[in-house]
């Protein structure tokens, strides 16, 4: 049986110099987090390292610099400013690769704060809706600090925890981190019927959250046979699941079975992955594994972009030197789509951003990062339609591109490439 101690005593393991995991997104301990940073008086040199978390990250605040040296393997809200102001940094890596910085001991975790189900009659416990990176902190921490909450679902997969695992448990009964489904804009249901266009029946799909992902599900109903394999998944999917539309059948990697690393949601989400047998969790290691994916048929793989240049250059993860989000999984699966017998590696985004400006430039902002390279693009999509980019020269993507902008920025960037192209030969 489970000895519970109050969320300042669980913490008091965190000594000056450790590096301390936290878990990710929806199973962000807030409780355990905030014990932590109460004691910033007597800590210094502590390593706070994460992929996105879902909590105010308090940690971050400008008065903490020097007690927590944040290094984010993925930039949220809650620490973007942090980051661009200098009191966080940002580790450039792909999420398939972030469980080894752990098991090979490039980044050794001292302390995990992590929060699981209640244990089962075996003495096992949940990781619940991220096993994502946290399975790999959990296996190497020197100390694992759980919060107990009866409110995480029990899922199945390989994220299992047993409590001789645990140095502290603090019990809690508060909910999880949950978001709604937001209502689909006109220009995100255009975009999410170009990109079901280009899936065919029996295709293994990789989608994130969001409103692109959540028009392109919506446009499925009429498919047949479609398989997931994914790093993260929401609401989009359930309806699906139940008109029979995914059912895996198709797929060589855990068929029947929708993988995923992580999953944030509405409660309705979590209540019907809960003790799901078709929805099996799995840490990035082994969901982001370009090989693995490469394995299932027909992979469509659907991420998205900041901007996108007239040679196919994808940035997703900053705005000129801005830091906004992360590398993430999107080259993971944009090459493991294309090795997929049949695959298809999609990029959509909206034509313009929220000011109008436009999303397909003739060159990055300065200082943007590339996350998806020129040779490995394959599909671009936005409201105005399809290019098709493999193979393609610069001028046939120059022109491609061009016909999928927003009609106001056409002419500027016919000009801007004819000069472009007349100086590069």
């Amino acid at each position: 049986m489970l000895k519970f101690v109050s969320a300042a005593k669980a913490v008091q393991c965190i000594a000056p110099g450790h590096r301390v995991f936290v878990h990710s997104a929806a199973m962000t301990p807030r409780p355990l987090v905030t014990a932590m940073v109460n004691r910033a008086s007597e800590l210094k040199d502590v390593e706070i390292i994460h992929i996105h978390t879902e909590d105010d990250a308090a940690y971050a605040q400008p008065q903490y610099r020097g007690v927590f040296n944040i290094r984010a393997c993925f930039v949220g809200a809650n620490l973007r400013r942090a980051v661009n102001d200098g009191n966080a940094d940002y580790i450039p890596i792909f999420l398939s690769d972030i469980p080894s910085l752990f098991r090979k001991k490039i980044a050794p975790v001292d302390v995990a704060l992590v929060q699981l189900s209640p244990p089962d009659r075996h003495g096992y416990c949940s990781l619940g809706v991220s096993v994502d990176v946290a399975l790999a902190a959990v296996e190497t921490a020197r100390y694992v600090v759980a919060l107990i909450n009866p409110n995480v679902p029990r899922t199945h997969g390989e994220g299992f925890v047993h409590v001789s695992r645990l140095h502290a448990a603090v019990e809690t009964d508060g909910p999880i981190f949950e978001i709604a489904p937001h209502a689909l804009s006109e220009q995100e249901r255009q975009i999410g019927k170009h990109v079901a266009g280009l899936v065919e029946d029996g295709a293994t799909l990789q989608m994130g959250i969001g409103g692109i992902p959540d028009a392109v599900l919506a446009e499925l109903g009429g498919h047949k046979k479609l398989g997931i394999h994914t790093e993260m998944f929401s609401d989009g999917i359930i309806d699906l699941v139940k008109k029979g539309v995914i059912t895996g059948e198709n797929k060589r990697n855990l068929r029947g079975k929708i993988v995923s690393g992580f999953s944030v949601g509405s409660r309705r989400l979590y209540d019907f992955i809960d003790d799901n047998p078709m929805v099996h969790f799995r840490d990035t290691a082994f969901t982001n594994d370009t090989f693995v994916i490469a394995r299932n048929p027909k992979v469509t793989a659907i991420n998205s972009a900041i901007e996108i240049d007239l040679s196919g250059q994808v940035c997703a993860d900053t705005i000129g030197t801005m830091q906004f989000s992360g590398v993430g999984g999107q080259m993971d699966f944009v090459r493991g789509a294309a090795l997929s017998e049949g695959g298809k590696p999609i990029i959509a985004l909206p034509s313009i951003t929220g000011k109008g400006e436009s999303k397909i430039v003739t060159f990055l902002k300065p200082g943007a990062a590339v996350t998806t390279t020129r040779a490995h693009v394959h599909y671009i999509a936005t409201e105005f339609g399809v290019a098709y980019l493999f193979g393609k020269s610069r001028r046939q993507r120059a022109k491609a591109l061009i016909d999928i902008a927003h009609p106001d920025h056409r002419e500027r960037l016919e000009r801007e490439a004819f000069e472009w192209l007349k100086r590069v030969g």
